[in-house]
């Protein structure tokens, strides 16, 4: 009985602060391919719940930006709407090019770089390797970052720079 309540408290001591993130999964793999259902499904508020949210933004991530810091003076308000318009607007243009195609995952790679923060790292131009319905192989770049956090992934944003 003991060792079951050090156990027990040894393990709430081990989970983050504050809420989870929502709409994760356990590797950069499965949430392309989540990314991928829900794009031939037109599914647009599934693909809005992959990205981070405003509340998952200011809890997770603006905290350790450098663009966070006091000397900065940049508001967080600014910061969340720049980004959120910006990945409303590539989400849209994305929807119209790929959305109801059928695509097959075959790898995920990343072609940008990497970044630690103290609690997640962010890693950039996320790139998806897809078979098409007539089973051609293409690179497609359909999110721009992804975020890893305690464990699992979340697409970052939409937002793919050219």
């Amino acid at each position: 009985m003991g060792f079951g309540i050090y156990l027990a408290a040894a393990l709430i001591g081990c989970r983050p602060s504050g809420p989870l993130l929502s709409q994760t999964y356990p590797s950069p793999h499965a949430t392309a391919a989540a990314v991928l259902q829900a794009l031939e499904q037109r599914d647009i508020a599934t693909l809005r719940s992959l990205a981070l949210s405003e509340q998952e933004f200011r809890e997770h991530v603006w905290p350790e930006l450098p663009a966070a810091r006091p000397e900065r003076n940049l508001p967080f308000s600014y910061g969340w709407g720049d980004l959120h318009q910006k990945s409303e607007a590539a989400l849209a243009q994305t929807l119209v090019r790929h959305g109801g195609r059928r695509y097959q995952l075959v790898s995920v790679r990343f072609d940008g770089d990497a970044t630690s923060y103290p609690s997640y790292r962010v890693h950039r131009e996320t790139v998806l390797q897809v078979r098409d319905e007539r089973g051609e192989v293409a690179d497609v770049r359909l999110f721009g970052a992804s975020l890893e956090k305690d464990g699992v992934w979340k697409v970052f944003s939409y937002v793919v720079d050219q």
